[in-house]
This record gives structure tokens, sequence and C-alpha cells, in this order.
């Protein structure tokens, strides 16, 4: 029998049962983690994505308890940036690093996020590492829960750089990730996915997807939260070898117009990308040793052609000034060019292959084509005498190094350099493309599939980062494998 007491209790517990979701509202929720970028030397912006309309909030301090943090509000973030938004910490202490977390406030006092954890190195002025690749979930190699996940992002952290530089294809919005990709070998790759990332990126939502579904790796979001990215660009954000003006002979989109496709991707990029300034291109200080100059080679080229006039270009005309002003300016110690394509490398574009993606022309004579706006930069950069510059890229889904000599060149002045090449990260893997010889380039070194094979994919044990441990007076440039054995290495000296 129920006694008068219990059922004055059983009512008083319905009516708050019933009241419950007015008093217990959800509070906002932080969706991806926490990534820094654009660390320079007193300054870097942090990253976080909500899941509703919320001011983000940093606080940070050089001690881990954050009993002296330091607090910055940021803009409420909304719909209209993803819920995505940045946070820039001004006069950070040199040489420190620097830890931070992350929360999302609702106006008037109803509501916060938990907070998300993150830390960087300031830049360091004897010695620190960096790394590099390129190349995230291409040819439809998604995560695969059965093979870890994007592997190659553990083992970067394992690595402990002072930050990533991601050489561009951040994603590849015009390949489709599908529940499973059938091998030449007859095994079978099987991908997380969904409807969005299962097909080919055309709306905003869809690129956005794109960036969402890498965040989603546990590996990725690890990386995030120790190591700040310095984020590029190239063509797989919006499609393969694509430029602006571009109809697309592609029957998968609706709307076959590339430069309309590209102002969503680059939209979607800086969204989800920590990247400082109105530009992909610019300089990243990262204090008396190195500067990061990114260039941007998708913005502004001309159409892919056969690569032979006087016209054509990679950077166009403002960059490639803005490129030696840079490098010539720079009081750093050692120069990064952070290039999105390897600039002797011969690739083909076209139905045919006649166009080309590149600067090289394959034909090895003096500079025809984009060849002549590299020309002109690197005679102009000898002119200024400006020496200590490497060149790091991606793009070709393999490993190299290049070294180019002046006296192997086809009449092009110059100051002797080195470009190394890594990647991918976690996409299939090709190669090895043709080395044109008009800048003098030599083969030091590459790692490739076999002839005769070609998209590997990521457990085939060909995937790769690049790793660079800056001094005052070396440059030790190292190309790893996801295994964490590196496979070639070279000290560069002033």
């Amino acid at each position: 029998m129920i006694t008068r007491r219990q059922l004055l209790v059983g009512s008083a517990a319905a009516g708050v049962s019933a009241c419950a979701p007015a008093i217990r509202a959800k509070t906002p929720h932080i969706t991806h983690g926490v990534q820094a970028g654009d660390v320079q030397t007193d300054r870097a912006i942090i990253w976080a994505r909500c899941d509703e309309p919320a001011r983000m909030v940093v606080e940070w301090s050089t001690v881990r308890g954050f009993g002296t943090a330091q607090r910055v509000a940021g803009n409420v973030v909304g719909p209209d940036t993803d819920h995505t938004g940045t946070v820039t910490l001004a006069n950070l202490p040199a040489g420190q690093t620097i830890v931070y977390r992350v929360r999302f406030e609702r106006e008037a006092a109803r509501g916060t996020s938990a907070w998300s954890y993150g830390r960087f190195a300031m830049p360091r002025s004897d010695r620190f590492r960096f790394v590099w690749t390129g190349d995230t979930c291409g040819q439809g190699f998604g995560r695969n829960p059965e093979w870890g996940g994007l592997l190659g992002y553990a083992a970067m952290r394992r690595a402990e750089p002072a930050f990533f530089l991601h050489s561009g294809d951040l994603i590849y919005a015009d390949n489709p990730i599908l529940a499973e990709k059938k091998l030449a070998d007859g095994r079978i790759w099987k991908n997380i996915t969904n409807d969005k990332v299962g097909k080919v990126a055309e709306t905003l939502d869809e690129f956005r997807a794109r960036f969402a579904y890498n965040y989603e790796d546990e590996h990725v979001r690890a990386l995030a939260a120790e190591v700040p990215i310095v984020a590029q660009w190239d063509d797989h954000e919006t499609h393969n070898n694509w430029w602006h003006g571009q109809r697309l002979d592609d029957e998968r989109y609706k709307d076959p117009d590339a430069t309309k496709l590209a102002t969503h991707a680059l939209r979607a990029t800086r969204e989800w990308m920590p990247i400082g300034g109105p530009t992909i291109n610019r300089v990243i200080r990262y204090g008396p040793l190195l500067d990061v100059i990114t260039v941007d080679l998708r913005t502004f080229r001309s159409p892919n052609d056969t690569n032979r006039g006087d016209a054509a270009t990679m950077l166009g005309i403002s960059q490639a000034r803005w490129l030696v002003d840079a490098l010539s300016s720079s009081r750093a110690r050692w120069r990064i060019v952070a290039c999105d394509q390897p600039i002797a490398l011969v690739i083909g574009d076209g139905p045919d292959g006649s166009r080309h993606e590149g600067y090289a022309n394959g034909d090895g004579g003096p500079p025809l084509g984009r060849e002549k706006e590299l020309a002109g930069v690197l005679a102009e950069l000898a002119a200024r005498n400006v020496g200590n510059t490497v060149w790091l890229t991606a793009d070709v889904h393999y490993a190299a190094a290049h070294r180019f000599d002046p006296a192997r060149a086809a009449g092009v002045t110059f100051v002797p350099f080195w470009e190394f090449v890594a990647g991918p990260i976690h996409a299939g893997t090709f190669g090895p493309e043709v080395l044109d010889p008009t800048f003098g380039p030599s083969v030091e070194f590459q790692w490739a599939p076999p002839p005769g094979t070609g998209n590997l994919a990521p457990w085939d044990g060909l995937q790769s980062f690049g790793s660079v441990d800056v001094s005052a007076d070396t440059l030790h440039v190292s190309l790893v494998g996801i295994d964490g054995k590196s496979r070639y290495a070279v000290d560069i000296t002033r």
C-alpha cells in the first residue's frame, strides 16, 4: 500500500522530472578539440569549434595550474563560420612553453562548455625541430579503424616538433570517401564515412565536412593539441589541378565552375585552419633562426596549358615580387620557402597529359612558360645575394631530395639550393615523376612505389613526412616514414 508520504514524494519527483529539461539546460560543447597556428616570436592564433552560438574564451599561462592565467575573449561564433572561431594571443614570452585552455560561453551566464586544453612551444633562439608533409585522406583512403586511423599524425607527434607545416591538400574534396575501397591486390580498405564525405564536395557545408572528418580522428586531434600548424592549400581542397575560370570536365559535378567551388573551398579552409592574415601567402617569423615564407600557387596561376609561352604564371606578378622581397628582407638565419608544388618535376594534366600542372614543361631547354617566372625570382634573389634558403613541398605522393645547381642549368642564374619533397601522410602513393633539367636539379634521393605499381595504400609502408632540426649553423633535414625511421638525411650548413 502506498502511503500519503510516498505519494507526495513520488509526485514531487515527477514534478522535478517534468521540469528537468528547463533546469538542466544543455551547455555548449567543443566539437573537434583545439589547434594553435601561425606561432611567431610573440604571438599565436588559437582555433576551436562549438556546437552552437557562443563566445570563444582562451586562458593561457606558462604554468600548468593556470594560477596566473591571462584571459582573452573572442567573438561569438555562429553558423556564418560553421561555429568555428579564433583568438589571437599577443605579447607571449619568448622561449617558453605556453599552456592554454579554451571554452565557449553563452550570453547572460546561460552556460559554458567544458575546458579543452592545449599547449605549444614559443620560438627558441638555440635549436628546435619542425615537421612538414602534405596530402591527407586522398584517393579514398579515409579513417580506417581496423588499421588505427590516421597513423601518420601519431608518428609526427612522436617526433615532438615545435610546429607542423602542412604543405597542402589538407583535404581531398574531389575524392569520395566510401565505406569500402577495393585495392589492386584484392584487399579491402574500410573507411568510416558519412553522406557528406561519400561524394565530391559541391556545397559549402560539404567542404566544411571534409575538414571536420579529419579532425574526428584521435591522432589528428592529439597532434593539434600539442603542435601548432602552418597551413597551406593546393589543388585538392577544391579539385585536382584546378585554376580560376576553369569549367571542369567532370560529370560528378552539377555545376562545373571551378571558381565557385574554390570560393567554398577557401572559405572552409580559413574557417577550419588558424591562418593569420588575409591571404594564404604570408611570412611566419619563427624567432631569430627561421622565417617560413608560405606561397599560394593556386589563386594567381594562369590556366594549365603546354607551358611554353611567354606569359604563364604560378605566383602571379604581385606575389612573385612579394616572395623576392620577403626573402631578401628576412633577417633570420635560415629561410624556408613553403611551396605547395615541386618546382622541377614534370606533372602532366588533361586527358592526354599534354598540359602541365607545375612550373616544369619537360623540354629541358631555357625557361619557357611558367619557368620564366621562376627564373626571374631566382635571378633576383641571386642579385640580392639571398642565401640560406631551402624549399619544402609535398604534392606528388612520394619523398625526394633535389639539389639545384646553376652549373647544370640551362642558362639560369641563381644561388644553389635544396628542395625536399615529403608525403603523403595519408593517401595513395605514386611516382616517381620525371625531373626537368632546366634549373639544374639532381635527384639525391627518392622513395617511391616499385615500378609498375601505384596508388598504394597507407598500410603499404610508403607514407612519409619530413623533419628539420634547426640550429644556428645547420639544418638537419630528414625524410621519415610513419614508422619513425629516417630514409634519408643531410646536413645543410651555412
